[in-house]
């Protein structure tokens, strides 16, 4: 009887013991190292970018390029958010979606900005996705869903499909329900930091949880982001009414990056 009870516990004790291990290990400061001066998420953020590049039409009109740095530049001036951490590609496609990828990359469809009406809720979406670069929900999301080891195999030249499968998870896939939340807190911090007004975000987020009508089948974002009216809920209790709010981007600038972006089609 002795026997099967030690061999037993030698078992739970081992188990226990690798547990303890790999909770020392800290993934992130993996992709932290350097080869060449370049980071490891670095290198993983350009091969997912020329991955969409080669499939996308990315957008260069001067217009639309200008009017979305004056939101990102809003945003980065008021939080303290270095501007050189993040790359944004605008790229000509309907669906209603941003999404962030490793390194700082961040896409935004132009779906996103024909189908809103208001331009403090695309810059409440821009907020989310920066506060998942900020917050390191990108590399975890991917570290969860393909492997540590395929990672860094994709950035030595040998993982075209670890790459193929990234892309699809990062614009398809949504954060798990915890990362969303944090998102969305730090994505309040950000607008509120820079005056500008949660409650279109909020109300964003009631479209795509079904309190309207109308859009919800061509919102991507709908099967990207987990959406309920608890999450646009505590978006409006964070509202401060004596707060003065003001957009990063005016209305007329709103309205000629609009424009500018349906004639594209």
């Amino acid at each position: 009887m002795k026997k099967p009870f030690l061999q037993a516990i030698l078992i739970v004790g081992s188990f226990f013991l690798v547990w303890f291990l790999l909770n020392q290990i800290s993934w992130m400061q993996l992709f932290e190292v350097e080869e060449n001066g370049i980071r490891t998420e670095e290198k993983l953020g350009e091969l997912y970018w020329k991955s969409l590049q080669s499939s996308e039409i990315e957008v260069s009109n001067k217009t639309i390029l200008n009017s979305v740095d004056s939101i990102i530049e809003r945003i980065c001036e008021t939080n303290g958010l270095n501007i050189d951490d993040f790359k944004v590609h605008i790229l000509q496609n309907s669906q209603v979606n941003a999404f962030a990828l490793p390194g700082g990359h961040m896409i935004i469809y132009t779906g996103l900005i024909t189908h809103n009406e208001n331009q403090d809720a695309v810059t409440g979406v821009i907020c989310h996705e920066l506060a998942h670069i900020e917050l390191n929900h990108v590399m975890k999301k991917l570290v969860k869903e393909i492997g540590l080891s395929a990672l860094l195999s994709a950035t030595s030249g040998s993982g075209g499909e670890v790459i193929k499968e990234g892309s699809k998870i990062l614009s398809s896939l949504a954060f798990d329900r915890s990362l969303e939340k944090e998102a969305d807190i730090k994505a309040i911090e950000y607008l509120k930091n820079a005056n500008i007004n949660p409650e279109p975000l909020a109300n964003f987020l009631y479209l795509l949880a079904g309190e309207e009508t109308g859009l919800l089948e061509s919102l991507e974002w709908i099967s990207t982001h987990p959406v309920s009216k608890e999450r646009a809920e505590y978006i409006i209790a964070e509202i401060d009414n004596e707060q003065e709010y003001s957009s990063a981007i005016s209305n007329s600038t709103w309205r000629a990056l609009k424009i500018e972006i349906q004639e594209l089609d």
